[in-house]
């Protein structure tokens, strides 16, 4: 290594070479200008030679604190020689520029806007200084990612570039930089307006495109934003374009489509490992998780030091059931990184997917404990938020309702806008414990709070449904339909009309859901409804078939596999087809009450009693408020000769289905449990109080 001598020496030579260039340069100058001109124009080209001496001297000094961090003495230096330069020549624009982007790259925003404010002192009509006070107000807003935006700069940066369009209409990068400031003030009418303009003056402008592409995803218009990516792609089909394009789809949750262009993009870049990584997660979101998987490993083995590989994959193993690759894929990703936040809440979904709810709810307390501060920035207060909501929906699985609410209300209490939605779950939590009062007294109180959310409405109008007020619960749906959320809207009142057994007025909003749905996924949800309401309507035939379009499009649709398993089941046909749909189900979700049941069922109707107790008393574990788990564990527990179990069993459906809401009260059944339950009576008091299996 050299010396610090030697160091010193060369910036010196380095110094001393660009000085003696700019000697040069002044020498020719001034022997040029001397032969040139009458003897009255003498005292002009000297100040024009002595300006053009002073800028080089600055320039070169400018160069110099560029290279060598803005030290002040070059910056100083350079200021003084433009400074020098002006005063020799006020008419040159240019020297004001560059005195004006050296105050900028040395941080002096404040010294730059009142050169910019002299050179429009000296000419009003002077664009240029209009487009730099301009450029130095957009340097000085702030960074509005990080929460931090100076609008008073704002407002004068889009100021001064108003000024510079209407000077010069034939700017199309002036529109374009306004464009980008109306977006930032959160006009979008006027952003708009301006990345046309700048499109109408060159159709190919690729920064024009890119804004409105911006634009229309933060207005939620999707299909737009695309087409403005798709245009950039025909115009620069660069990767970058491809993976904007996929951001957009993935926003929109396409994740086929986000999967299509990122193709494209590691097409073009094959060894670009972002591309990779990002095609991986969107096959994940897919639910394509075999190559997901693929991907993953080969980004592990490249990268072996990288937490979040091995992190993803044990998220696929865990979705694909495989719950012991999982854990080993976890641990690894905890060696990695321990104290990643993300790894560890890992921990807790993959403690709930192997049945430890009561483990996956203490580690999650952890976490929010260990987390805990006296203020939060937005980012944190987020993600906080996000985890006391998992917190509230583990707590009313199981079975804690007071805990429920509890988390809900912290939740609020932490984000007041998060008012109307923290009391929608507490309403929720309410209805999940049959505490019907309780939810009702919830959601007035609520809906005087927050009349206009919508998602509050909603589930308090389902709560009307429940509690037999079901004319009220369809008419308030129907006035949400806006026409800018009226898919959603035809769901939620298919699903009032199911409650209210207007199976007519069930399939007339499905209808219309799928008018408007524009995915396969969002096709999925709708077969599936109509697949429920035919069953409730005993249209068996209809509903299979609905079921089977969702399997053909959802092979992994754990709920149409349960549904349609269990619908075979209780009908007792298709026994054997019955059992495989509902072991694919449990396989997907093995800690699925619902699914339970139904795999206890079929077991019964194929007579195998045994394993059809086993996994009833694993459904009443999960689910313990279900009348039907413990009406078809009493039937298991007849037929094996257990009197008395069957009669208990058969009390407490009695008991749930009297707690339960009105809505989902079905009377016949309730007579069924009653036919039998007198029957077992009958039978034990026959036997002496006494009943041995057959």
């Amino acid at each position: 290594m050299g010396s610090e001598g030697d160091s010193a020496a060369r910036v010196s030579g380095i110094t001393m070479s660009l000085i003696q260039r700019v000697a040069l340069l002044f020498l020719l100058a001034v022997v040029l200008g001397a032969g040139q001109g009458a003897p009255g124009a003498a005292s002009e080209v000297d100040s024009r030679a002595t300006a053009y001496y002073h800028f080089s001297m600055g320039h070169l000094y400018a160069e110099l604190a560029g290279m060598y961090g803005n030290r002040s003495e070059y910056v100083d230096k350079a200021i003084e020689h433009y400074k020098a330069a002006l005063k020799a020549d006020p008419g040159a624009a240019f020297l004001a520029e560059e005195l004006t982007d050296l105050y900028i790259q040395a941080g002096r925003l404040r010294d730059a806007v009142v050169e910019a404010e002299q050179m429009l002192a000296r000419d009003p009509g002077n664009v240029e200084a209009h487009r730099i006070l301009g450029r130095i107000y957009s340097r000085m807003i702030g960074d509005p990612a990080q929460g931090r935006l100076d609008e008073g700069m704002l407002r004068r940066a889009i100021e001064q570039f108003q000024k510079v369009t209407e000077k010069d209409p034939s700017d199309a990068e002036a529109f374009v930089t306004l464009g980008r400031l109306y977006r930032l003030a959160q006009n979008s009418v006027e952003a708009e307006k301006a990345f046309q303009k700048a499109l109408e003056l060159d159709p190919d402008n690729e920064y024009a495109l890119h804004g409105l592409a911006l634009l229309y995803s933060d207005l939620g218009d999707t299909k737009t934003a695309v087409q403005m990516w798709e245009r950039l792609a025909q115009r620069n089909p660069h990767p970058r374009i491809f993976r904007a394009l996929a951001a957009t789809l993935s926003e929109a949750r396409d994740y086929s489509g986000a999967v299509a262009a990122l193709r494209r993009a590691l097409e073009l870049a094959p060894k670009d490992t972002e591309i990779k990584r990002e095609l991986a997660e969107n096959l994940l979101l897919k639910g394509d998780y075999n190559e997901a998987a693929t991907l993953y490993r080969e980004l592990a083995d490249a990268n072996p030091r990288d937490a979040q590989y091995p992190l993803r994959l044990s998220q696929i193993y865990r979705q694909q059931g495989d719950l012991k690759k999982a854990r080993e894929a976890h641990e690894r990703a905890r060696a990695l990184d321990p104290g990643s936040l993300e790894v560890q809440y890992n921990e807790v979904n993959l403690l709930e997917a192997e049945g430890q709810l009561a483990g996956a709810i203490a580690r999650l307390k952890e976490i929010l404990n260990s987390t805990a501060r006296v203020a939060y920035a937005p980012p944190e207060r987020a993600n906080r938020v996000m985890l006391l909501e998992r917190l509230g929906l583990m707590y009313r699985a199981n079975e804690q309702p007071s805990e429920a609410v509890e988390a809900f209300r912290q939740m609020a209490q932490l984000d007041a806008d998060l008012g109307a939605r923290a009391a929608a779950q507490i309403i929720e939590t309410y209805r999940a414990a049959k505490q019907f009062a309780q939810a009702e007294q919830e959601a007035e109180r609520a809906f005087k709070q927050y009349p206009n959310d919508r998602m509050l409405r909603l589930v308090r109008a389902s709560l009307l449904a429940d509690l037999g007020r079901g004319a009220e619960a369809v008419a308030e749906v129907k006035r949400l339909l806006d026409g800018s959320k009226d898919r959603e809207t035809y769901l939620a009142l298919a699903q009032i009309c199911e409650k209210t057994k207007d199976f007519a007025g069930m399939a007339a909003a499905l209808d219309e859901a799928e008018r408007l749905s524009q995915s396969d996924e969002e096709r999925e949800v709708v077969f599936f409804m109509r697949g429920a309401m035919y069953e409730r309507m005993k249209k068996y035939d209809q509903a299979e078939a609905e079921f089977r379009r969702v399997l053909k499009m959802n092979p992994r649709n754990a709920s149409a596999l349960n549904y349609l398993g269990y619908m075979f089941a209780d009908r007792e046909v298709n026994l054997e087809e019955a059992l495989e749909l509902i072991q694919r189900a449990v396989e997907l979700e093995p800690n699925n009450g619902a699914y339970l049941d139904s795999l206890g069922w079929v077991y019964y109707r194929l007579g195998r009693l045994d394993e059809a107790e086993r996994y009833l008393r694993l459904a009443l574990e999960r689910v313990p408020r279900d009348p039907t788990v413990n009406d078809h564990l009493g039937d298991v527990l007849y037929r094996q000769g257990k009197i008395k179990e069957a009669i208990a069993q058969w009390q407490i459906s009695l008991k749930e289905w009297e707690a339960g809401s009105k809505a989902e009260l079905e009377p016949d059944e309730v007579a069924k449990i009653q036919k039998k339950l007198e029957g077992a009576k009958s039978r034990l008091a026959k036997d002496g109080g006494k009943a041995s299996p057959r």
